[in-house]
């Protein structure tokens, strides 16, 4: 009769714990009406204040039109003068029941948009908005007409419309490799003298692995198989290319000579929605080769690249190196793909982690480092979060995931919207916003939220007959059906031997991953549950210890340790007493602190430089704040810093050939942020003898007041080439350069480090340090309970001094005791003529 007891008050206490998560019917339909308020304050604005533009600036309550706008680089290639967010938009309409404003929104389309614009765009933006677009209206116009409820009129248009962008579009696979340039001109190609492109040598992977979806649909629509050729060509040759050691492939791909330009792998930017693709073109197209593709990479990627919950990225022909200490926010919609293959334990780790990195900074910075703090704070409304909550909601019914997406609606009504939309975050750690609101917003994350709060019976459309593109356009599951495949389009098959598992050719049940364990998920979470340290309960431990796996052959680093006056006990020698509780571990040796000194900030310390303008008629009075470089010259190490003339790369992104080599040889040379990494920027301008190069930022309105300085970092591969200074200047402060550079044409700067500058009155740097104490018991430091050197700190008036001391004389010791009697510390020294500062009271607390 008590175990029956026990047994039921466990099951009432596992069920009062989910009920605390759970979410009513009513309380999800509130949140579905808010976020159709939203949708209609985002969309309503664009459409008030931007269309026909591509795209709104919410801050400036207008549209953003290419060529009118300051040009930000290689983002603006995703504006080709086609009323971008309108397309984007189309199916978002259809989801979200508006089925009037869709088709109002179809007729706008087919009335007013033209795709013949003289603009230079990217092939991979313009595929996954403009085409995918197209084609997931099409798709829903299609079915809306079938019903005979509405767009009876309607007679393809759309469809016609995607057909003529995939025309415009195959200029770009005009290579001898098949994979296709970066960037097209919609009017004249790729190799046109008016084209204004098809000088580019490089692509990333996404951008040549991401076009099956659209392309392969485009052909089964139309009955034109070339748009599925392509695009399956593409991704042979990505295959082909992979390293054959690791099954992983880079992140940059020369599309001439197929050769890997940037080898570090990962799911992040450059390669993400390749790994997508893959997998989904298996499930629209039911060709077995890219699940067989698919499945070789995951091996690969969970091998090397996954490290629950983190996910590196690394060499691809060494593996096992990690490459940078950061990770980038479009790696958020891996665990969306990982519920799609069925391997649920990763995707709720990693989701996780991502939840808690949203809880500490209120959305995803950018990038942030795997100790999960800021390292790029920009946040551009992106959904990829989004995307893998509703994900993770679908498969485990878990109303945990329902709450995440309730604190998402809740943090873009808080922290995003303002009165003409909602507006990209410039850095989460000062909330400033930025004046865009990209189309991928209303394209992607209303759709994700409104289907994560709606059940089935409230959709306009049965939403498991369709499967999502990268952009979140919808492709009907049956096109490989009811639409048979062109003739000769054809993926080459390459047999590779593999270890199946349990999900290589299915997805199991939860049942069958999680056996009779209905809160499998909450179990998973737990472990995470404060890996950021937000919201952890303090529990002061007694004694502060790490452990170092030092092999036992290896004694240099324990002696080296040692030299620092840190003394290690292997872990079978330790006290008597604590014995029960740790298992032996033979060449790990436990490390006991009785002081913690660390140089190292919260937050990594950048060094402040400037860009000093010298010749007349400034004479060093104008000074701008720059951001420095973690490659190429150490200005701090330069007495005078570096002097020279400015003068403007052509082109100014310096991502091309250097067209004025000539003037910039033996000048500091100024260049757009964008289109490619600082590394290969400053690789080509190195090459034309520059002596120095300020780099410009092209986000317009950004400034080194509002915007926390940063150092710029390489592209991945060894940097040690590079010698030349570099620094940054944010939006702002470039424009006061670049004026005095139209103004004056002949402008003398000097770059050093702020506390340098000319006129500027140098003062010592107080030292500065982070110091933790633990409090000892009392008796605990007994004579012969510690050896070896220790830490005396020596409090005086004019600063803090350490004093590294032999433990030889008693009283010559200094350490922390626990006054039990008052619950607080007293500093305490047998050196009776050692006299304290004021500020360190004997009952302050440590």
């Amino acid at each position: 009769m008590l175990l029956k007891t026990l047994l039921i008050a466990s099951l009432l206490g596992w069920a009062k714990c989910q009920e605390s998560q759970s979410m009513t019917l009513e309380e999800k339909t509130v949140i579905r009406d808010q976020i159709i308020e939203m949708f209609d304050h985002a969309y309503g604005s664009y459409m008030k204040y931007a269309y026909p533009a591509d795209e709104l600036m919410p801050l400036s309550c207008r549209g953003r039109v290419r060529g009118q706008e300051p040009n930000r680089g290689d983002i603006d290639d995703s504006l080709g003068k086609f009323s971008l967010t309108l397309i984007d938009t189309l199916d978002t309409l259809v989801v979200l029941n508006k089925l009037d404003e869709f088709e109002d929104a179809v007729k706008k389309t087919v009335t007013d948009v033209r795709l013949d614009n003289d603009v230079v765009v990217s092939v991979f933006e313009t595929n996954i908005r403009v085409l995918g677009g197209l084609l997931g209206a099409h798709v829903m116009a299609d079915l809306l007409q079938q019903r005979g409820e509405r767009m009876q009129w309607y007679r393809d248009e759309l469809l016609h419309m995607a057909k003529e962008l995939g025309h415009r579009l195959l200029p770009a696979f005009n290579t001898t490799s098949g994979l296709p340039y970066p960037k097209v001109n919609l009017r004249y190609g790729v190799l046109n003298p008016l084209s204004r492109t098809g000088t580019e040598s490089d692509t990333c992977t996404a951008c040549a692995g991401t076009m099956i979806l659209e392309f392969a649909a485009l052909s089964r629509l139309s009955g034109e198989s070339v748009f599925e050729e392509h695009a399956r060509k593409a991704l042979d040759v990505l295959w082909q290319r992979r390293q054959r050691g690791s099954n992983l492939v880079g992140t940059v791909i020369n599309i001439h000579n197929e050769e890997w330009v940037r080898r570090e792998s990962g799911v992040g930017a450059g390669i993400d929605s390749y790994y997508e693709y893959l997998m989904k073109a298996y499930i629209l197209l039911g060709d077995n080769v890219f699940l067989e593709r698919f499945n070789v990479h995951y091996s690969a990627i969970m091998k090397y690249i996954s490290q629950p919950p983190l996910l590196l990225n690394v060499h691809m022909h060494n593996p096992t190196v990690s490459v940078r200490s950061w990770m980038d926010s479009l790696l958020a919609f891996f665990p969306g793909l990982q519920v799609l293959r069925g391997d649920l334990k990763p995707a709720i780790e990693t989701h996780e982690m991502l939840y808690q990195v949203t809880k500490q900074h209120k959305f995803l910075p950018e990038a942030f480092t795997t100790e999960f703090r800021v390292h790029w704070g920009q946040h551009l409304l992106r959904p990829e979060f989004a995307e893998s909550t509703y994900y993770l909601y679908k498969a485990t019914g878990d109303p945990y995931y329902l709450r995440v997406g309730q604190s998402i609606v809740e943090k873009l009504n808080a922290y995003a919207r303002v009165p003409c939309g909602f507006a990209a975050v410039q850095d989460v750690r000062t909330g400033t916003h930025e004046d865009r609101m990209d189309s991928f917003f209303l394209a992607e994350m209303f759709k994700y939220l409104y289907l994560l709060f709606s059940e089935k019976s409230q959709l306009p459309i049965d939403i498991d007959d369709y499967i999502f593109t990268t952009e979140a356009h919808l492709l009907p599951v049956s096109l490989s059906t009811t639409q048979p495949p062109c003739q000769g389009n054809a993926t080459e098959a390459v047999p590779v031997a593999q270890e199946e598992d349990l999900f290589t050719h299915s997805c199991p049940s939860m049942e069958t991953l999680f056996p009779n364990n209905p809160s499998f998920a909450k179990t998973i979470r737990d472990n995470y549950k404060y890996l950021t340290g937000v919201g952890r309960a303090f529990h002061p431990s007694p004694v502060r210890e790490i452990e170092l796996p030092l092999h036992d052959n290896g004694m240099e680093p324990v002696e080296f340790l040692k030299s620092m006056g840190i003394s290690l006990t292997p872990l079978n020698e330790v006290m008597v007493g604590d014995t029960g509780s740790r298992k032996e571990h033979r060449g790990v040796y436990r490390v006991k602190l009785v002081a913690e000194v660390s140089h190292t900030s919260e937050e990594e310390e950048v060094v402040p430089h400037v860009v000093q303008l010298i010749s007349p008629p400034f004479l060093g009075r104008t000074v701008l704040t720059a951001g420095p470089a973690k490659f190429g010259m150490d200005l701090t190490k330069q007495e005078h810093g570096v002097k020279g003339s400015i003068v403007k790369a052509s082109p100014y992104s310096a991502c091309g050939p250097i067209d004025n080599a000539v003037e910039l040889k033996g000048h500091i040379a100024l260049a757009l942020r964008g289109d490619c990494m600082f590394a290969i920027k400053a690789r080509r301008l190195q090459e034309t003898g520059a002596i120095g190069i300020i780099f410009i930022d092209h986000r317009e309105g950004s400034n080194s007041e509002d915007t926390p300085l940063f150092q710029m970092v390489g592209d991945g591969d060894s940097t040690e080439d590079l010698t030349l200074p570099l620094v940054f200047l944010f939006s702002q402060e470039g424009a006061v350069l670049t004026a005095a550079l139209e103004e004056n044409h002949n402008v003398d700067v000097l770059l050093l480090p702020k506390e340098r500058q000319l006129g500027h009155d140098k003062t010592d740097k107080p030292v500065g340090m982070n110091i933790k104490l633990r409090l000892a018991e009392e008796g605990e430091l007994e004579d012969g309970a510690a050896r070896g050197h220790t830490l005396e700190f020596v409090l005086e008036k004019q600063g803090v001094f350490l004093k590294e001391e032999e433990k030889e004389e008693p009283q010559q010791r200094q350490f922390c005791t626990k006054a039990a009697e008052k619950d607080r510390t007293e500093a305490r020294s047998a050196d009776s003529s050692q006299t304290t500062n004021s500020n360190s009271a004997p009952d302050a607390k440590p």
